[in-house]
C-alpha cells in the first residue's frame, strides 16, 4: 500500500555498503490525534547520517532510511494539533518523540527524555521503526514539528534543524552574549553554526582550527579572531582567555586537551557536540587542576531553544553555507560520501523532491 500507510524513501540495506542507497518502500507509525504527515521538499545531510549507516557509532536496525533536517509541507493534522496546519512549511530534526509526562520533559528538556524517540532508527511503542528524511513523507508528533519562518530559504533552514540546535542550546545555556569569549573549535558543519549563532548572540568568537586557509572563512561568518592549531605553542596566544570553548569537531582523539583547557579561564568550560567514532584521549585528573575547568556535552536542544533559534535566524538574517543537490540514489551517495571526507562547505541539503517522488498531496 502507498502512502498513508506506507512512504518511500532511499534505503541503506547494509552498514558495510554504506554508500549504496537502494529506492523502496517504509512502514509508517499509525497516525495519531497530535501526529503531521509532511510531504518532504528538502532534507540536510548531517554527520549523524554517515556515523549511523556506516557503523561508526555502532549497529543500526537495517534497512534505515536516514536524514534529520526534515522540510516540507503539512498535508494531514491530527484533530488535537494546534500549532500546525495543512499547507504550513514545517520542520522536523533529529527527534521525533518522547513520552512528555517524565520530570525532564516536564521542565523543558525533552531532548534528555529516557523515552525519547529518535528521528530514524528507532522503535515506536507499536514496533515500527522510525525512518528519517531521504523520503516522501514523514509522520512526526505536533510537539516535534515547527513551522519554518517565511524569510529563511528551505535549503538554509534544513540544516538549522539539527546542526543548528546542536550549536545553538548550548551557547545559550552557558550563557553566550555580549562580554563573553568563546572559542568554536572546528570550522566545518557544526563549527559554522557555532560560529554564526555565538555571533548573532553577541559573544566574541575565537575561531579554533588546524586548517589555517579556513581563517577567511571564520571572520566572513562572524569570528572576531583566529587561532591556528598548527602551531605546537597555539595555546600559549590566549591564555586564560575564553569563557567556555564548543568544540564542533570529529577528531578530538587527536587533541591535546590540556592545551585547550589551559585558553579558559578559572572554571570554564570545554563543550563537546562533535561526536567522533573514536573515544576521547586520556585524561588525568591534573588537567583540570591549572583552571579548576570542565568538560562535558549535550544531545541537540529542546522546543523552546528550537523556536528561539529560528526566531533569532530569522531577525537577524542568520544564513547557513549550503550546498545543494538533488535527491537520488547517486545523489545521496555523493552527498555522504563527500561528508565523511569533509568535503563540503559547510552543509549538504537534498531538494528537488518532487523529482523522483511526484507532487504528494
Amino acid at each position: 500500500m502507498p502512502y498513508p500507510e506506507t512512504a518511500e524513501g532511499f534505503l541503506i540495506h547494509d552498514q558495510k555498503n554504506w554508500t549504496d542507497f537502494k529506492k523502496g518502500e517504509f512502514k509508517l507509525k499509525p497516525f495519531e490525534d497530535r501526529d503531521i504527515d509532511v510531504a518532504i521538499d528538502a532534507c540536510g545531510v548531517c554527520g549523524s547520517d554517515v556515523h549511523t549507516i556506516n557503523g561508526g557509532w555502532g549497529d543500526a536496525p537495517m534497512p534505515i532510511c536516514v536524514g534529520h533536517e526534515v522540510i516540507g509541507k503539512a498535508i494531514k493534522v491530527g484533530k488535537d494539533v494546534k500549532t500546525v496546519k495543512v499547507g504550513d512549511r514545517v520542520g522536523v530534526g533529529a527527534q521525533i518523540g518522547a513520552d512528555l509526562t517524565c520530570k525532564n520533559c516536564k521542565a523543558d528538556q525533552e531532548n534528555y527524555c529516557p523515552n525519547a524517540i529518535d528521528t530514524y532508527g528507532a522503535p515506536y511503542p507499536d514496533g515500527t521503526i522510525s525512518m528519517g528524511g531521504y523520503s516522501s513523507h514523514i509522520r512526526a508528533h505536533e510537539y516535534f514539528t515547527f513551522k519554518i519562518p517565511d524569510n529563511i530559504p528551505t535549503d538554509l533552514a534544513a540544516p538549522m534543524l539539527c546542526a543548528g540546535l546542536t550549536t545553538y542550546s548550548p551557547l545559550v545555556r552557558l550563557g553566550a552574549g555580549p562580554g563573553k569569549k568563546v572559542g568554536v573549535v572546528g570550522l566545518g558543519g557544526l563549527g559554522h553554526f557555532g560560529i554564526l549563532w555565538a555571533a548573532a548572540l553577541g559573544a566574541e568568537v575565537y575561531a579554533i582550527s588546524h586548517s589555517p586557509h579556513k581563517k577567511d572563512d571564520a571572520l566572513k561568518l562572524g569570528a572576531k579572531h583566529f587561532i591556528s592549531t598548527a602551531s605546537a605553542d597555539w595555546a600559549k596566544e590566549i591564555p586564560f582567555t575564553l569563557d567556555f570553548i564548543l568544540n564542533c569537531a570529529d577528531a578530538t582523539h587527536k587533541f591535546k586537551l590540556s592545551d585547550y583547557f589551559s585558553t579558559l579561564k578559572v572554571n570554564g568550560t570545554f563543550h563537546n557536540v562533535g561526536f567522533p567514532d573514536e573515544p576521547l584521549p586520556t585524561i588525568n585528573a591534573q588537567d583540570f587542576a591549572p583552571n579548576g575547568c570542565y568538560i562535558g556535552a549535550s544531545h541537540i536542544g529542546n522546543r523552546p531553544e528550537m523556536i528561539a533559534m529560528f526566531e533569532l535566524a530569522s531577525k537577524q538574517n542568520v544564513k547557513s553555507w549550503v550546498e545543494t543537490i538533488d535527491i537520488s540514489e547517486a545523489g545521496c551517495k555523493e552527498a555522504v560520501e563527500r561528508v565523511y571526507k569533509n568535503d563540503v562547505k559547510f552543509r549538504f541539503t537534498l531538494v528537488n523532491y518532487d523529482k523522483v517522488f511526484g507532487k504528494r498531496s
